[in-house]
């Protein structure tokens, strides 16, 4: 089968950051599954992988990264109960696993669902990672319970972003949150606001523009985009008692003490932590998943797909990725086979 892949951490401009090369077709065992692929989407983690995990270093074997996916399922392994071969499937992947950068893939039965029936291959690989990543901030680290919470208000840092997109739906339309989220060029402001944000605000002026609109402080806020960048904002806005979720990570130690005094609730969230650490609850992917198609097919969510790139090849994802590093991408990015 073909593969992208890559040796070496190069920028994405020069020839070798990444080459197409022939591998066997892997075989379906355990609970694994056997997807033939359809379409992949890029994701921010992607070129991060890829600028920093074979820095001065050659490796033997190319590394396969891609972590979104649609496509049909070819085999499966002797443990698989959740699908037959012949099921259209999307999924997420597995940080630990060769990614969805080729023509098939095994993956674990337990993190993927089946696909939604009114999206495209590449309406439907545009939103794994990020849907689950936006369902487990919602939903498992803040825990919002629809009946309680509806009315409240939620901050959302990076509002036109791949899991931005998404969150602003959820919290909308099914949570029935107040969504308050940043934005700066026109384009991005209509796009927050056609995904169902109430208000859009400047990331720039971020506190007097949440409160020039009308919200003294908020009860939940999501980090999408640089945590350091905007925790004394966030530590002012948000509400006693309230819960900051981010899923951005630090390079340097995140002030928790300023949460003290108004006993907020910080989490973080990584969306590959089910598959990495195979814990109890592993397939609760499969199942949040299943849960999200039924929203798409009955309409309360859409897809955030913004731009489609036709053709697996080495070119494709080469552009997928300088569209990602340019910080600029409004939506998802997805390549279709």
């Amino acid at each position: 089968m073909k593969a992208i892949g890559f040796k070496t951490s190069l920028p994405i401009n020069e020839s070798e950051s990444f080459i197409e090369f022939e591998t066997p077709i892997p075989e379906a065992k355990g609970r694994d599954i056997l997807v033939k692929i359809k379409a992949i989407s890029v994701n921010p983690v992607d070129f991060k992988i890829r600028q920093n995990s074979a820095k001065d270093t050659v490796l033997e074997n190319p590394k396969v990264i891609g972590w979104d996916a649609t496509g049909t399922v070819e085999a499966i392994g002797e443990e698989v109960s959740f699908f037959k071969p012949g099921d259209e499937v999307y999924y997420a992947g597995d940080l630990n696993r060769s990614g969805s950068n080729s023509e098939y893939q095994l993956i674990d039965e337990r993190i993927v669902g089946l696909k939604p029936h009114t999206l495209s291959n590449a309406e439907a690989a545009a939103m794994p990672l990020t849907a689950l990543t936006a369902w487990e901030s919602l939903y498992d680290r803040i825990r919002i319970n629809n009946q309680k919470d509806s009315g409240k208000s939620i901050l959302i840092i990076g509002g036109a972003g791949g899991v931005g997109s998404i969150a602003i739906q959820l919290a909308k339309k099914v949570s029935g949150l107040k969504v308050i989220t940043t934005a700066s060029r026109p384009e991005t402001k209509d796009w927050c606001k056609a995904m169902g944000a109430d208000v859009v605000v400047d990331h720039k002026n971020l506190v007097e523009e949440v409160r020039a609109a009308g919200f003294k402080e908020v009860d939940f806020i999501l980090d999408f985009v640089d945590l350091n960048s905007y925790w004394d904002n966030l530590v002012e806005l948000i509400k006693p008692q309230g819960h900051i979720v981010s899923i951005t990570g630090s390079a340097t130690p995140v002030a928790l003490n300023k949460l003290k005094n108004k006993s907020v609730t910080f989490s973080w969230e990584l969306m590959y932590t089910r598959s990495m650490y195979q814990t109890d609850d592993m397939g609760e992917q499969h199942h949040i998943l299943n849960k999200l198609a039924e929203l798409f097919d009955n309409g309360t969510l859409k897809t955030t797909l913004n731009t489609t790139l036709n053709g697996f090849t080495v070119e494709n994802l080469k552009e997928a990725h300088r569209l990602l590093e340019s910080g600029k991408t409004i939506g998802k990015v997805v390549i279709e086979y």
